[in-house]
């Protein structure tokens, strides 16, 4: 969660669900063809599956749904609280994949961690996500040292139990992590090791291309992945963007800028203009923020409370972190 006293955006700065959709599809005449809804918590939002149906569909020649055009994959992350609730509808709205955030399979570290006492409705989240026809799921673990990093390989082995692939992620010193430090941080080196221990040895799976998780395979054939954002920084190979709930569009979750799509959408502003915006923008990107991360001298949070307070746009939720 963000810090106390955390200024949220304004209700009416945020895009619509057709506002949203009407951007999506001019950035995907610019080639954005894999969409991914994240945050903050997506469910969070009054009838996500509306906002899902409309990105997985246009009106077809009969004046019907159907599929919407170049867009390849269409996914969501959550953190699972409310997803037992969900995931039925997500499906049938047209949702293609998700990602559930567990980062322990222990109910009294959960609370610990997030200060809530949910751990099984998370699990029960799961449950119906696999029920309702997502298969495989994917799991997201922030492994964090002295907290969670004892269960590297038990979650390993609870993905193999549940058909999803987990994937460990390096504790990350973007937007409001403010009490990041260098210590805490578990490489991906360390989680290999974690793992190769309890299940034995560990193979690289297939190159990753565009992807930030680098896949490994078992010898039983589990896979699971490792985002290591942090030690070993993929910049030059990273090919996403983010559109903020009030339409700020990003180039890099570094990037203390972004450039604002709502006004010109809001003026009226043909959706071929739009995209015509966002491609100047990507042609000019020199984004290297996670290599300039590393190649700091003194590494320590980002991002100072107070700034944060002064400009919600700086946390890493807000901008699909």
């Amino acid at each position: 969660m963000p810090e106390k006293d955390y200024v949220w955006l304004p209700r009416d700065d945020l895009l619509t669900y057709e506002e949203m959709a009407t951007l999506v599809r001019a950035l995907m005449g610019v080639g954005i063809d894999k969409v991914r809804l994240t945050g903050g918590e997506p469910l969070a939002r009054a009838d996500v599956p509306v906002l899902v149906r409309l990105l997985a569909t246009q009106a077809g020649p009969d004046g019907g749904p159907g599929p919407s055009p170049g867009l390849r994959d269409l996914a969501l992350t959550t953190n699972g609280v409310l997803l037992a609730d969900h995931a039925r509808a997500l499906r049938e709205a047209g949702l293609g994949r998700l990602t559930v955030s567990l980062d322990t399979l222990r109910p009294d570290r959960f609370l610990a961690m997030t200060g809530r006492d949910v751990h099984r409705r998370v699990l029960a989240g799961i449950d119906a996500a696999r029920a309702a026809g997502f298969s495989p799921l994917k799991i997201d673990t922030v492994v964090l040292r002295g907290q969670n990093d004892d269960e590297v390989a038990d979650l390993v082995a609870f993905g193999r139990e549940i058909d999803a692939e987990v994937r460990f992620i390096e504790y990350m010193d973007v937007g409001g992590a403010t009490r990041w430090a260098r210590g805490a941080v578990v490489s991906r080196a360390e989680i290999l090791a974690s793992v190769a221990r309890v299940h034995g040895p560990v193979a690289p799976a297939a190159a990753r291309g565009s992807d930030p998780a680098e896949r490994f395979l078992l010898r039983d054939g589990t896979a699971f992945g490792v985002i290591a954002s942090t030690t070993a920084p993929f910049c030059g190979a990273c090919d996403r963007a983010r559109l903020t709930a009030d339409g700020v569009w990003y180039q890099c979750l570094y990037a203390p800028a972004g450039l604002d799509l709502r006004a010109p959408l809001r003026a009226g502003t043909p959706p071929a203009e739009i995209a015509a915006l966002v491609s100047r923008a990507w042609e000019a990107r020199a984004d290297r923020g996670a290599e300039a991360r590393l190649g700091a001298r003194d590494r320590g949070p980002i991002i100072p409370v107070e700034a944060l307070r002064r400009d919600p746009h700086l946390e890493m939720h807000t901008r699909g972190g």
